[in-house]
């Protein structure tokens, strides 16, 4: 006689087998939430790290930021790249995406500059929610003094591994790849 109460309202037909099930998964439920396995507390304790190290990084990189607005030098690089930054085209028709802080960005650009930012020889810089197309080395002084506004920077030894492993074990080697091929 376990549950005589729930054998009653099944025969009078005031509730359902189904009911009687979903009410003892959630009694189930409720006491396994209420044993403290200690995960609460370790849970607390990654997120306070967390959080600690997120404060460390974001006061050293506020450091870095005042010691070189005190030499001008962060200036002297807004000027630098807002004038030597190639003016993004209006009719251009291939998206170009990138990763800033964790976000996507994308900005269209013709075939010439997608080339030369897969070939390294530009970058982008993210400012005051503007991107400029800056030249490699302008993009490399800026990723240095301020990396939270170097959006895209061709890393040459990244492309190298890369290279080497592709080149090592392709199978598709002997396949032509498509001119028009979009990813």
């Amino acid at each position: 006689m376990a549950n005589a109460l729930q054998e009653q309202l099944l025969k009078a037909g005031l509730a359902s087998k189904q009911k009687a099930r979903d009410v003892k998964t959630q009694q189930k439920r409720n006491k396994k939430a209420k044993v403290d396995d200690g995960s609460a507390a370790l849970k607390l304790e990654i997120a306070e790290k967390k959080r600690l190290q997120a404060e460390k990084d974001k006061a050293l990189n506020e450091e870095r930021f005042a010691q070189a607005a005190e030499k001008g030098q962060v200036k002297g690089l807004i000027n630098e790249f807002t004038r030597f930054a190639i003016k993004l085209p209006t009719n251009a028709e291939l998206k170009f995406n990138f990763t800033l802080d964790n976000k996507i960005l994308s900005v269209y650009i013709t075939d010439s500059i997608q080339r030369d930012l897969l070939n390294g020889t530009l970058g982008i810089v993210r400012y005051e929610d503007k991107s400029y197309l800056v030249p490699h080395k302008l993009a490399e002084r800026v990723n240095l003094l301020v990396p939270e506004w170097c959006g895209y920077l061709w890393d040459k030894s990244a492309a190298d591994s890369v290279a080497q492993v592709s080149d090592a074990d392709d199978p598709y080697a002997d396949y032509a790849i498509p001119d028009d091929l979009m990813w």
